[in-house]
């Protein structure tokens, strides 16, 4: 029987309130959606800018590899897990841990052993700043619009930020630049994968995350790409979504 159980994960400067739509659509679709929200990150964005919560700086990236795979452990079959951003990492690593059917990875970080190109070190420098200790990041409305909602006006954009926007832990966006467990087996046989990249990502540029799609070997293996032209960072939130989720609905219905 196809699985009919869907993960969404978050990344980094939002939280799961992000996947609001998306959980609908596939619900729509007659899929049980789950949209956990990372350890620190739980509640409404406007409310977690005001008051950081002080467990935020201590999370790390095996504390959220450990929340999610547990959560997963907890559902009825292994599910499909899709992330965005960080939360393709995420993908890729239940992936490594046999923990989904198939993954989808959105504008996803990569992995340890695949070098991300300098134009990200310096967008995300911000957040990863060693000088800052592990200290909670809270990026400012001309990063998010910079960074995020490039492809909105700076009114939108601001509007965006209220909305959207929510604290993040510095440790949490260092960790995997660092951890070997960020390291995946990129040569083993896998369950499989869908990388989607934006055309006008200021984060990971398109080119990036298909050098990533690539750096899978395993021939028997499924990893496709598909690029998404003029889509920023926010590809999963900004307008056209739906063309995006309808995509991931066809791959699904094709390899799950």
């Amino acid at each position: 029987m196809k699985t009919k159980t869907i993960v969404l994960i978050h990344g980094l400067f939002v939280n799961n309130t992000s996947w609001k739509e998306w959980k609908t659509y596939f619900e729509a679709q007659g899929y049980t959606v789950h949209t956990p929200a990372n350890p620190g990150h739980a509640g409404n964005p406007i409310d977690l800018k005001k008051n950081i919560p002080s467990d935020l700086k201590d999370v790390g990236f095996d504390d959220v590899v450990k929340y999610l795979s547990t959560f997963i452990d907890t559902l009825p079959e292994k599910p499909i897990v899709i992330g965005h951003s960080f939360g393709g990492l995420m993908v890729q690593k239940l992936i490594d841990m046999g923990k989904a059917v198939a993954g989808v990875s959105i504008d996803g970080a990569p992995p340890k052993n695949v070098m991300a190109p300098f134009s990200t070190v310096k967008i995300v420098w911000p957040v990863v700043n060693f000088f800052k200790g592990n200290t909670a990041f809270l990026g400012s409305k001309e990063w998010y619009h910079k960074a995020f909602f490039n492809n909105y006006s700076r009114e939108e954009s601001d509007k965006l930020y209220e909305a959207v926007a929510t604290p993040e832990s510095r440790k949490l966006a260092r960790d995997p630049l660092f951890k070997s467990s960020a390291k995946l087996d990129l040569k083993k046989p896998h369950e499989p994968l869908l990388f989607i990249a934006g055309g006008n990502d200021h984060i990971f540029p398109a080119e990036f995350t298909k050098k990533m799609a690539d750096a899978y070997k395993d021939k028997n293996s499924i990893v496709d790409f598909k690029r998404f032209e003029g889509r920023s960072h926010f590809i999963a939130g900004e307008k056209g979504w739906e063309e995006v989720a309808g995509y991931v609905l066809d791959w699904l219905k094709k390899v799950n």
